[in-house]
């Protein structure tokens, strides 16, 4: 199929999803004469990659022409759609057209119907690379299993459980650190959870600590674990990506426990959680705890979320949203 629609916010994976077409279809040999990567952001580029897909390879392998952030599903100019409504049936099968970008194709306009026809008649092929939100704990376990699966790694269920806990949905630190770790133990061998505590686990450890003052109504003892994460130059972003996760789970404990659910397992299944077992530490430590009070931490950190969006130096962030929420 010479053409392929990848979008989603998953950079890491689409990159790797485009580097692998790209592998697969030229001849190394060729690449400098049949290898295009253009920007779709640049209206010409668009233009000449629809010129290029049109055009035979030379020598070995297929042309590839990559387009980054192609504005062929999102916002497409007039022009530009009519260029690419003319080019779709004159793109021979040896050129591969790789139309990417973050954003989910907008099912309103012309060009996304085109191209979603030719997906449905199995020519042109579709892949979405979403991450999941930082609350959806068996997203981002999927996420970590997918990768790993991605780079040929194994890997331990309690090792998958606890890069979740560490990395959240950052899937370019996830790659990273999953190729660490596979370093780490050797070729050939599961990466354990022995192994991701002594390579990843500390940072983890202290934002869930951060957690852990939150609920326990230490909001000054949260901004000083936060302090001692960025000066270590932990993300806030993903401070915040920890703590949500944390709490999430904590939230779905209390709320099925409050419902009279005993099953550990329904519960874990409900909540993302992967081991079951976790559900009896998290019982003891939401004890007395109602629902109430996960939703008021969520609030806070979606403010310190919102705040740090909109720019705002992350100490103060953290420090309006756990303090003077509170």
């Amino acid at each position: 199929m010479p053409i392929h629609l990848l979008w989603g916010d998953d950079d890491a994976a689409r990159s790797r999803a485009v580097e692998a077409l790209i592998e697969r279809h030229t001849d190394p040999a060729w690449q400098s004469i049949n290898l295009s990567r253009l920007d779709g952001s640049d209206p010409a580029q668009a233009s000449q990659a629809l010129a290029e897909a049109r055009t035979p390879p030379f020598g070995g392998g297929d042309r590839v022409v990559a387009l980054q952030r192609s504005p062929f599903c999102n916002q497409c100019p007039a022009d530009l759609a009519d260029q690419l409504e003319a080019a779709l049936p004159l793109i021979p099968d040896s050129c591969q057209l790789l139309l990417i970008n973050p954003g989910k194709p907008d099912a309103r306009l012309r060009t996304t119907k085109a191209l979603q026809k030719l997906v449905k008649a199995g020519q042109a092929l579709e892949r979405s690379f979403q991450l999941p939100a930082v609350w959806d704990g068996g997203g981002q376990l999927e996420l970590v299993q997918r990768t790993a699966g991605e780079l040929g790694l194994q890997l331990e269920r309690a090792a998958a459980e606890a890069l979740c806990d560490a990395i959240g949905s950052d899937s370019a630190r996830l790659a990273s650190e999953l190729e660490k770790l596979s370093l780490y133990v050797g070729a050939g061998q599961a990466i354990s959870l022995a192994a991701v505590e002594a390579l990843v686990g500390s940072r983890a450890a202290n934002a869930l600590q951060v957690g852990d003052a939150l609920l326990a109504g230490q909001p000054a003892q949260a901004v000083a674990l936060v302090d001692a994460l960025l000066a270590a130059n932990e993300p806030a972003l993903r401070i915040v990506a920890t703590l949500c996760g944390q709490i999430r789970g904590w939230l779905w404990v209390s709320l099925l426990d409050q419902q009279g659910e005993t099953d550990v397992n329904a519960i874990a299944k409900a909540a993302g959680i992967g081991n079951p077992k976790r559900i009896y530490v998290m019982r003891k430590q939401i004890r007395g705890r109602p629902p109430a009070r996960f939703l008021v931490l969520l609030r806070q950190l979606l403010e310190v979320e919102a705040a740090l969006k909109r720019g705002a130096e992350p100490g103060d962030a953290f420090r309006d949203g756990f303090l003077l929420t509170s």
